[in-house]
């Protein structure tokens, strides 16, 4: 208690009236660089957070949740099982027999290379994707009509439009007397959707059943597509199937298929907030700068202190705690203001924009309306701490300095 009540008074009397103001120049500016650099990275991490969730929510419109395949064709009574007790467990919102195939489409001499899926226009997916359709629809999407949806990067390669006939390429062969020779199809373009994510370059659409009778797969299901209610929980879901079947069985996520498309997105929010951390390192210079000044300013009220019996611990003690007096105030305003402003980043980019007079996200480049903001928790307590353990490093060499002082030395020119 009693060491309590000296660290309070020490305190108390080196930060006392002789300074001029409540805070020194540089502790003020401390204080203003901590808060910038806290909001920036709280911001701009709110922002990358707000384009991850907006991006894979619009994969997960093209993308099946989940794949199930079978060391074997699943037959039509096994089929109807192993759905049964999928739609069984809770959280599996609909299972739809799997139809992919890697092909090459062509038009006019250039090529491009997507993945095609099969798709019924009548499933809950089709009503969930219609907003995403740019040109053309679904009303036209029949069986046996053999039609397409390209991703509008794919349509812009080949320089497809509605009602162009494209031809698709098989990576399957035709033995015939004269040679062998691989399948070919030629499929009218019926629509043109961009969702604005990585399978627009790289994805296709065709009815189910008539991508089925190209791959010969009429008699027999070579996989499931599962789609949950809660799709980024997918691997908990895997994890909680996987032991009501065989252990044969080929499961595998969204996450697989896309994921070094999200490792990539996940080093590029850590750069980011490597980079932006440089700006808190700057704001525990500045209090390095402060305590070092105040402790060559207050040499005589330490020198006072110690002659009082303030020990050496005490000293530095009391700086240590005027450092994380100015770091947290700067971290906790710092927070308060980038919450805020990542919370309503969009209506002030919406105001920047008129004030400007410009766009400066162009909704055709960039296919979103308003910016995108996901404040996390656990970016916010990884930031304070951060921030919080610079600001107690940066206060241990001026503190060391400050219980270091001599008294006699320090009162010698006083008297």
């Amino acid at each position: 208690m009693f060491k309590a009540v000296h660290l309070f008074v020490g305190l108390r009397y080196i930060v006392s009236i002789r300074r001029k103001g409540f805070i020194t120049f540089t502790s003020f500016f401390s204080v203003i660089a901590m808060i910038l650099g806290v909001t920036s990275l709280i911001t701009v991490l709110s922002v990358m957070n707000g384009f991850d969730q907006e991006i894979k929510g619009r994969l997960l419109k093209v993308i099946p949740h989940i794949t199930v395949q079978p060391p074997n064709h699943y037959s039509e009574i096994e089929y109807r099982s192993v759905v049964q007790k999928l739609l069984d467990i809770d959280g599996v919102e609909t299972v739809v027999p799997m139809a992919q195939v890697d092909v090459m489409l062509s038009y006019e001499g250039r090529q491009v290379g997507v993945r095609l899926r099969g798709v019924d226009p009548k499933e809950k997916f089709a009503f969930d994707f219609q907003d995403n359709i740019v040109f053309g629809g679904l009303e036209n999407f029949k069986e046996k009509e053999f039609q397409i949806l390209v991703g509008s990067q794919v349509a812009r390669k080949l320089g497809l439009f509605v009602g162009d006939k494209v031809q698709i390429t098989l990576p399957q062969i035709n033995i015939t007397p004269i040679g062998i020779f691989p399948r070919f199809k030629s499929v009218v373009v019926a629509g043109i959707y961009q969702v604005g994510a990585q399978v627009d370059a790289s994805s296709s659409l065709m009815h189910r059943k008539d991508l089925l009778a190209l791959l010969n797969q009429n008699n027999g299901y070579s996989g499931l597509q599962i789609y949950l209610s809660d799709p980024f929980n997918v691997v908990s879901h895997i994890n909680t199937m996987a032991p009501f079947f065989s252990e044969d069985l080929v499961w595998r996520s969204w996450h697989d298929e896309m994921g070094s498309f999200f490792k990539a997105m996940k080093m590029e929010k850590r750069i980011m907030s490597f980079l932006l951390s440089v700006i808190i390192a700057v704001a525990a210079f500045n209090i390095v700068a402060s305590l070092t000044l105040m402790v060559s300013t207050k040499r005589s009220d330490i020198a006072v202190l110690r002659a009082f019996g303030a020990t050496q611990t005490t000293i530095m003690k009391i700086f240590l705690v005027q450092g994380a007096m100015v770091g947290s105030a700067g971290i906790l305003l710092g927070i308060l203001v980038g919450c805020l402003l990542s919370y309503n980043i969009g209506l002030v980019l919406t105001h920047l924009e008129v004030l400007l007079d410009m766009h400066l996200f162009d909704p055709s480049v960039y296919l979103i309306n308003i910016l995108p903001s996901k404040i996390l928790v656990s970016d916010i307590l990884l930031i304070a701490s951060v921030a919080f353990l610079l600001c107690i490093l940066a206060s241990l060499y001026p503190a060391w300095q400050a219980s270091r002082i001599n008294p006699s030395e320090a009162l010698r020119y006083e008297l």
